[in-house]
């Protein structure tokens, strides 16, 4: 593709100058750095372009690459009338497109040992490519395709029905899952209560049309992000301008999440009870959502050993002395865009049941009234920093955290920035957070045998 094969051209550069023994810190040192290298090597650069696209990227000068197309088309764009369209989206990502057949996809990546995958989450949907950075070229052009140019023909969107279906056994065969989609289901009235999988009455039902409309309304540049890693900075703008200028607008709009409260039981034999109790938190991005994040890792975020116990948690602490025996309790937050949850997640034999969730809720409630300790926010403030910064270890985890950022905010916050606003973060905020629980509109959401689970009402 016209603009994409100087990316090719990195990877002699890096070896050249690993050759001369430099470091690969600063892999042109001694040399006249470029009039366009305004910000040090290994900086995240973001660039916004006119047409509303961000371009991020982090030249790691790694053998490796990562690139990925964050795109505003989560699961709460969907409408009555096509739900469970980005379950679908997910399982089209290898089908033909106007430039590409289905085999050629499959078989033009995997020959360069590269891999094509597609998340999604209620806000955002991801496209990502993986490959050495000699062969960018080869699979940034499936990318584009797949991201810009679907074809959806009919027989082969009729033959994902099976997938799907599938994809909804699994789920359902992951207590933690149903309990988390329910509990969304619950929570809101719209927008974040759709569910990440396609529902029982639509399955068969979303037809190409649907996929077309759904990409037409929302996959725009002023919705988009391209993000990479191990690529330089200039050829991915460059390719951004060229290829993923594909329509204008900001593409439909998502109506505002309107929280309500509720229950979700479903009864079944199971030897647990899943239970999920939360209210309405604040929205990502906002200092009280740090506040959020901080509280949940006081509470206890659950284990930070592989198998571990817990036993430092809070929660886990109030059960066992409730009960006299340890239950999987942990602090649930999840944040959005215009809202967010916060409340505890237990796992419990039935018997025990009322007496863990009462426990667990009586933990959250001495926290507001002002039990916490300053070494008790210490410990929770260095475990939430020690938990970003862990996340920005792998490529998959940074190349999130670039993408989500730039989609939402049009910047980037580096590690140490984030750790600061942590830091900051006071006992009155984690306080006036746990208020916000006790004080607000409950939402629960239970799987199992729930003849001693109490209804919202009754905690």
């Amino acid at each position: 593709m016209k603009g994409i094969r100087g990316i090719s051209r990195l990877s002699k550069r890096f070896y050249a100058s690993g050759s001369t023994g430099q470091s690969l810190a600063q892999p042109l040192a001694g040399l006249k750095r470029s009039p366009r290298a305004d910000h040090a090597y290994q900086d995240v650069h973001v660039t916004k372009l006119p047409s509303g696209l961000v371009i991020a990227s982090l030249e790691n000068f790694s053998p490796a690459s990562k690139i990925g197309v964050f795109i505003k088309a989560g699961c709460r764009y969907e409408t009555p009338g096509n739900q469970g369209v980005t379950h679908l989206l997910r399982l089209a990502s290898n089908l033909t497109t106007k430039g590409a057949s289905a085999f050629k996809i499959c078989r033009g990546i995997e020959a360069v040992g590269g891999s094509l995958s597609v998340t999604s989450s209620r806000e955002n949907m991801v496209y990502t490519v993986d490959c050495l950075r000699d062969d960018i070229d080869t699979v940034m052009e499936y990318l584009i395709n797949v991201t810009t140019a679907p074809e959806f023909r009919p027989w082969e969107v009729s033959d994902l029905t099976a997938r799907v279906k599938l994809d909804k056994a699994q789920a359902a065969d992951s207590p933690q899952i149903a309990v988390v989609e329910r509990l969304h289901e619950a929570a809101y009235k719209n927008a974040l209560c759709n569910s990440l999988y396609c529902p029982d009455h639509m399955v068969g039902n979303i037809q190409s049309e649907h996929l077309h409309q759904f990409v037409q309304n929302n996959f725009t540049s002023a919705r988009m992000a391209l993000v990479g890693l191990g690529v330089d900075h200039a050829v991915l703008k460059q390719v951004g301008e060229q290829f993923l200028n594909i329509r204008s607008g900001t593409g439909a709009t998502g109506a505002k999440a309107a929280y309500r409260g509720g229950e979700v039981r479903v009864p079944s034999n199971s030897s647990f009870v899943h239970s999920a109790v939360v209210s309405q938190a604040a929205a990502a991005g906002t200092g009280q959502a740090l506040a959020f994040s901080v509280l949940q890792h006081l509470l206890g975020a659950g284990p930070h050993v592989k198998r571990g116990g817990n036993t430092s948690s809070k929660l886990v602490q109030g059960v066992t002395q409730a009960t006299a025996q340890p239950f999987d309790v942990s602090a649930f937050n999840a944040s959005y865009s215009d809202s967010g949850l916060f409340g505890i997640y237990t796992i419990s034999q039935p018997s025990d049941t009322s007496a863990v969730i009462k426990a667990a809720l009586a933990q959250v409630k001495a926290v507001a009234d002002g039990s916490v300790t300053a070494a008790d926010l210490t410990r929770a403030k260095a475990q939430l920093k020690a938990q970003t910064l862990m996340s920005l270890e792998t490529s998959e985890g940074l190349l999130e955290a670039m993408g989500t950022q730039a989609l939402a905010e049009g910047s980037y916050r580096s590690s140490e920035e984030i750790a600061k606003s942590i830091e900051n973060v006071t006992l009155t905020d984690v306080a006036n957070a746990a208020k916000a629980f006790v004080s607000g509109k409950k939402c629960m959401s239970s799987s199992g045998n729930l003849v001693n689970t109490p209804f919202v009402d009754e905690i």
